[in-house]
């Protein structure tokens, strides 16, 4: 696992923690866009590996 999706991982569970405990809708509507674009990027580093790509089309 490289340093940068490890990065991305624990950001992704840091957005979601502060999500289940957000009060404000507002803060809640951010938090969910911030950990959204996270999961895209988690996603698009995922594929790009060589590997990945051969997961992906079986």
């Amino acid at each position: 696992m490289s340093d940068r999706y490890f990065h991305l991982l624990e950001r992704h569970q840091k957005l979601d923690a502060a999500l289940r405990i957000a009060r404000d809708p507002l803060e809640a509507m951010r938090l969910r866009q911030l950990k959204a674009t996270v999961k895209s990027r988690l996603a698009r580093l995922f594929l790009r590996r060589p590997e990945a790509a051969v997961l992906a089309t079986v």
